[in-house]
C-alpha cells in the first residue's frame, strides 16, 4: 500500500493522479493523505507530459468535488479516474452506480463558495490587539471553531518589527491558546535564538486561527486548511498586519505563503527571496518548522532546518 501526501487541492490531487496512472498503480493500492507542502518526494514518479484522457464531465466534478470536506474525496476521485480509463469511458452516464452517485452525492454537498463564510462581521473596525483579541475569542467565522478547544490568536506587541505567519494552531497550540508553543514552536525558537532574533520582540500568528484537526483514537491529527477557511479566517490576518505594519514579515509554510503571496507560490522553489507587499516591503516565505519534524530522517531534519536558518538570518540582516 502506497500513501501519497498531496496539498489539498485539485491540482495536488490531479499530479498525484496522474503519475499513479503512469505507474499503473491500483485504487486498492494506494491511499492519499493530505499535507501542507505537497511533497512531490511522496509520487511514485514524474507526472506524465501528457494527461490521461478523460470527459470534460469528469474534470469539471473533480473540480467541485476538491472543494468538499470529505476526506476520502481524494479516493473516490481515483476511483473514478481509475475506471473511466481502464474499464469504462462511459461511466458517468450510469446514474444507478453506487462509485458515481458518491461522485454527484459528494459535489452535491459542496459548499456554495459564494456564500462564504467569512470572520469580517466579527472583526472590530481600528480596534487595537487587546479588542482584536477579545472579540475573536467570539468568532464564528466558519465552522473550525464548533470543534477547536479555542481561538488561538498572535501574540506580541503591536510594535514589533518582524511579523511571523504560520498555518493554523496545532493540538498544543490549542490546548494553551497561544502560537508556536508546541513541538514546532520549540523548532522555531531554536532557530531564532540561532538567528540572533529574539522571541519577545516579534509578532506570531497564524492565517487560520482555529486547530483543525481529525480525530483518531485519543489522538487528534493535524488536517490542512482549506481555502474557504483560510479566506474565511483572513479578515483577522489582514487585522493584525494592517495595525502593526512590520518592516519584515515572515511566511512560514506553504499555507501563509500562499495566503500572502497568491497561490502560484511555491516554497521548494520560491522561499528565501524577499518581496514587496502591501504590508511590508520585505516580505519572505521560508519553511514551516513543522516540515523540519516531519523529515524522513536525522538528515533532511539537519537540511530543512538549515533552510530554515538561512533564511531567518536573511530576516534578522534586514532590521
Amino acid at each position: 500500500m502506497k500513501t501519497i501526501e498531496i496539498e489539498p487541492t485539485f491540482e495536488g490531487w490531479q499530479a498525484a493522479a496522474r503519475a499513479l496512472l503512469r505507474e499503473g498503480v491500483a485504487p486498492t493500492q494506494v491511499r492519499f493523505r493530505e499535507g501542507s507542502e505537497g511533497s512531490q518526494a511522496s509520487l511514485p514518479g514524474h507526472a506524465p507530459t501528457g494527461a490521461a484522457k478523460v470527459p470534460r464531465e469528469f474534470l469539471d466534478l473533480a473540480r467541485q468535488a476538491a472543494a468538499a470536506t470529505d476526506p476520502g474525496r481524494w479516493q473516490l476521485l481515483y476511483e473514478t479516474l481509475w475506471r473511466l480509463t481502464h474499464d469504462d469511458r462511459e461511466l458517468l452516464k450510469k446514474v444507478r452506480d453506487p462509485g458515481v452517485r458518491r461522485l454527484r452525492a459528494l459535489v452535491a454537498d459542496k459548499p456554495d463558495e459564494s456564500h462564504a463564510d467569512s470572520a469580517a462581521p466579527f472583526v472590530p473596525a481600528g480596534a487595537g490587539l487587546a479588542a482584536m483579541i477579545e472579540a475573536a475569542a467570539r468568532c464564528r467565522g466558519c465552522d473550525l471553531y464548533r470543534h477547536a478547544t479555542q481561538t488561538v490568536f498572535g501574540r506580541g506587541s503591536e510594535h514589533a518589527k518582524i511579523v511571523f505567519v504560520g498555518e493554523q494552531p496545532g493540538d498544543q497550540e490549542d490546548r494553551q491558546g497561544a502560537p508556536f508553543v508546541g513541538p514546532a514552536g520549540e523548532v522555531l525558537d531554536r532557530a531564532l535564538a540561532e538567528a540572533g532574533l529574539a522571541r519577545e520582540k516579534i509578532y506570531v500568528t497564524n492565517a487560520v486561527k482555529h486547530f483543525k484537526f481529525e480525530p483518531r483514537g485519543k489522538r487528534r491529527i493535524h488536517q490542512t486548511p482549506r481555502a474557504p477557511e483560510i479566506n474565511a479566517c483572513r479578515p483577522w490576518l489582514e487585522a493584525e498586519l494592517t495595525l502593526i505594519k512590520p518592516d519584515v514579515l515572515v511566511a512560514l509554510g506553504a499555507t501563509a505563503a500562499r495566503a500572502i503571496l497568491g497561490d502560484k507560490f511555491r516554497i521548494t522553489k520560491d522561499r528565501g527571496h524577499f518581496v514587496s507587499t502591501r504590508w511590508a516591503d520585505k516580505t519572505i516565505a521560508t519553511y514551516h518548522p513543522s516540515a523540519v519534524l516531519r523529515g524522513e530522517d536525522e538528515a533532511q531534519k539537519a537540511e530543512l532546518y538549515g533552510m530554515l536558518l538561512e533564511d531567518l538570518r536573511k530576516v534578522a540582516r534586514a532590521v
